[in-house]
């Protein structure tokens, strides 16, 4: 009489889940902490957008646009904001930097954008 024979398709299957499953959840990290990064960036580009707006009007402040700035960005999430708002004479510039909350901090979690635009006069017509 003949022993019954071995099946080891278990064996490879489970040795493809030891392999494939931390793949797939480092690949699925991955794209977590880029979609965070990539939100990141976005919230301080329009922060900086936002306090141009703010400081460049006649009534405007950079004070106000530096407060506007440092509140949007919180809201959206960001740690560790510094917002510099410069109003010259005829440009407004905001450079708005801050930390992103990633999960796995690689050295890519610090985000810093700028924007700038005229400053807008009153004139006579």
């Amino acid at each position: 009489m003949r022993p019954p024979a071995r099946d080891e398709r278990g064996l490879s299957e489970s040795l493809q889940f030891a392999v494939v499953w931390p793949l797939l959840m480092l690949v699925t990290l991955g794209l977590i902490e880029v979609g965070i990064w990539l939100h990141a960036h976005e919230v301080a580009e329009r922060a900086a957008i936002a306090a141009v707006g703010e400081a460049s009007g006649s009534r405007g402040s950079a004070e106000a646009g530096r407060e506007l700035a440092a509140d949007l960005a919180r809201a959206g999430g960001l740690d560790d904001v510094s917002v510099e708002v410069s109003r010259g004479p005829q440009q407004v510039t905001a450079v708005v930097s801050a930390h992103a909350p990633l999960v796995l901090d690689l050295g890519l979690g610090r985000v810093q954008e700028s924007a700038a635009g005229p400053r807008e006069r009153v004139t006579a017509p």
